[in-house]
């Protein structure tokens, strides 16, 4: 099990602690915060998180090659395979990136804002 987050906070359950979700939602959390985190960025697990955060500094022909191999990169070791990711603009700088997964048989969608 392991702790709820939304928008970057803890999310409370109702009576003074904090909501545990587990199996798809925990997968879906972890996937999320390892690629809305900077990789790097941890002194203790510098393989932890994604190298997302450069995409608006590559060329724009060079984005969606990176933007494959840094989410490839950073669900390594998770139980799951990565079936595509789509890179889409958005303004000068940003981008909302989609990736498509498998996980045990089953689809799933994580969608993330690049800035």
């Amino acid at each position: 099990m392991e702790l709820a987050m939304q928008n970057g906070d803890y999310v409370p359950d109702g009576v003074g602690g904090l909501r545990r979700v587990s199996g798809r939602e925990a997968l879906l959390q972890r996937v999320l915060f390892k690629l809305a985190a900077r990789r790097g960025a941890f002194p203790f697990r510098e393989d932890l998180g994604s190298r997302l955060w450069q995409l608006p500094k590559l060329p724009a022909a060079q984005r969606q090659g990176a933007a494959a191999q840094f989410v490839a990169e950073a669900l390594e070791g998770e139980e799951l395979s990565v079936e595509s990711v789509a890179l889409s603009p958005l303004e000068e700088g940003s981008a909302v990136l989609t990736a498509e997964l498998l996980w045990q048989g089953e689809p799933l969608s994580v969608s993330l804002d690049i800035r």
